[in-house]
């Protein structure tokens, strides 16, 4: 950008918090209820609360019974227990349930509900606002601000309105900067900024590599005769072949909704997979498709979950601020839960930052947060899961689903037999070269059932400013065409659920050339490329405050 920019106006708040997501929203809510008077703002790069929210979702309700204790009695977005709970697991077109009575007791999802997990949030948010959180929507936190010691002093929002050739335009807007006492980051998975606080503060140091996987998610209005409120059904197995982790849910909710998503572990190794595609393929299934028989498709979107567990979660705290929610992977995956968790962080953060603040500090390291979330009920939860992930990429699904089943069975009654295993290599690291692969021919969307990239994406209703920075930053285009399209087959175009990225021939002929083409304006936000590009040469950020999608009760 050429010339000088004008100095960006700054607020002052005790707290600022970035993001709207449960943990965010609990957090400043619990900061409201134990120091009244502390000045807290949240900043969401959403164009509203909810709008960049995608979960399952079939909540734990532990947290809000806690910070909320009076919700059973009002008028809320959490009103579907579960009923009925399944798991099965899939063989071609046949499908096996297992007896509940089998499944370790802390997968029984008795006692939890079914929700959008966007309505949640704007429900948190009313409640927040009510105790005087200040909320801004549409603001993207782009940068961290630290002060003379090196610790965080809060964020800046990013310029709005300027060109794509990162010039400003007449629309130019200075971003604010939000300075604080202490800055909770709470951005979910992959959060572009905790990713730099990683780095600078050397969070990971002494920790696993942390593991994720990429869970897409549609939205249907079925037929009353196919609703069964409060079933919920969950899968392993087909399509997925048996080194390959992944599964499925099926949540039926609401007025004749159902939620189905489907959830791949991004450490997966043939380049030729297609997330997507076999979400699509596993929709066909005879023990799911009859579903969706005479029903619509409303809804459709995609996001990455932090699936390390309780080896991968880096240290959460540093001068100034904290990492809470998905931002610090407190996500179970056995389960497929981490609301909970998320709003026990954001809970368990809100407390040590009040101490702080009637203490007259500023700035300093919470250290109790950082030693005492493995001791509460976060590292409970996490300490008996902890086995799960390694043992199932390690053994496959057949074989790794029976040892995580015993190994927790086993840590119920405080021990196991299996110490805590490694996750060995990060997920850009474990795609295999192309040429030792077998491609994957994927079935044609009939649009009943199974749909592509850009009829789906439109569900989503994602939006970007046109004329603005790509936020999709490719480090090396050299490297990009070298590696990641000569040696691994352009993975791309498969493992990003929104049609973002394309390898177009310029022209035939045995030298055709090679072109790399983002389409950021589809991008939904799931940082899948940020994750599983074999180099680390895509990196995202966040693009011009509340572009992205606009979920539509997801």
């Amino acid at each position: 950008m050429s010339g000088e920019l004008p100095a960006r106006e700054a607020m002052e708040f005790d707290v600022v918090i970035v993001g709207g997501g449960p943990a965010g929203l609990a957090a400043a809510i619990r900061l409201k209820q134990v120091a009244p008077d502390a000045s807290v703002v949240v900043v969401e790069k959403g164009a509203e609360v909810g709008a960049h929210i995608l979960s399952g979702a079939c909540i734990d309700p532990v947290a809000i019974d806690r910070l909320l204790p009076e919700w059973r009695s009002e008028d809320t977005p959490i009103k579907t227990p579960v009923a009925d709970d399944r798991f099965y697991m899939l063989f071609g077109q046949r499908a096996v349930r297992l007896p509940n009575r089998l499944m370790p007791p802390l997968l029984n999802n008795h006692g939890a509900f079914i929700v959008s997990l966007g309505d949640v949030c704007k429900w948190l948010a009313g409640k927040a606002e009510a105790l005087g959180v200040e909320i801004y929507p549409g603001f993207a936190a782009s940068e961290v601000l630290f002060g003379d010691n090196g610790e965080v002093v809060g964020v800046a929002t990013g310029d709005m309105g300027i060109g794509r050739d990162g010039e400003p335009k007449d629309t130019f807007t200075r971003g604010m900067e939000l300075r604080a006492k202490y800055t909770l980051f709470a951005e979910g998975a992959r959060g572009h900024l905790g990713k730099r606080l990683l780095a600078k503060y050397d969070l990971c140091r002494d920790r696993e590599p942390q593991k994720f996987g990429i869970g897409i998610k549609e939205l249907w209005q079925v037929a009353p005769d196919k609703h069964q409120p409060g079933l919920v059904q969950h899968t392993f197995g087909w399509p997925l072949d048996n080194k390959t982790g992944g599964g499925s849910f099926l949540y039926h909710y609401g007025e004749n909704l159902v939620a189905v998503g489907f959830v791949l572990h991004l450490n997966y190794e043939n380049p030729y997979l297609s997330p997507f595609d076999e979400f699509q393929r596993f929709k066909t299934h005879p023990l799911v498709s009859d579903t969706f028989a005479g029903g619509k498709r409303i809804g459709y979107g995609a996001r990455a979950i932090a699936e390390g567990g309780w080896q991968s979660v880096p240290k959460v705290a540093f001068p100034g601020g904290v990492l809470i929610g998905d931002d610090a992977g407190f996500l179970n995956v056995p389960r497929i839960k981490g609301t909970h968790n998320a709003m026990l962080s954001g809970m368990l953060a809100a407390e040590h930052v009040a101490e702080a603040l009637a203490a007259g500090r500023a700035g300093d390291e919470l250290t109790a947060y950082e030693t005492g979330w493995r001791g509460s009920d976060i590292g409970k939860d996490l300490w008996k899961v902890r086995n799960a992930k390694p043992l199932w990429s390690r053994f496959g699904t057949a074989i790794g689903i029976g040892l995580g089943g015993l190994d927790m069975w086993t840590n119920t009654l405080g021990f196991s037999l299996f110490g805590t295993r490694p996750h060995g290599k990060p997920d850009s690291a474990c795609l295999k070269p192309a040429a030792s692969c077998r491609p994957i021919t994927y079935p044609r969307p009939d649009g009943v059932l199974t749909f592509d990239r850009l009829s789906s994406v439109y569900l989503s209703n994602t939006n970007h400013e046109e004329d603005q920075p790509v936020h999709l930053l490719l480090a090396d285009p050299g490297l990009q065409k070298a590696s990641e399209y000569d040696v691994f087959a352009g993975p791309s175009g498969r493992y990003c659920p929104a049609g973002v990225y394309e390898w177009v021939r310029e022209d035939d002929g045995p030298q055709a050339r090679m072109r790399f083409v983002i389409n950021a304006q589809n991008c939904v936000h799931c940082k899948t490329c940020d994750i599983k590009d074999p180099n680390g040469n895509i990196t995202w950020v966040a693009p011009e405050g509340g572009g992205g999608p606009v979920y539509p009760s997801m």
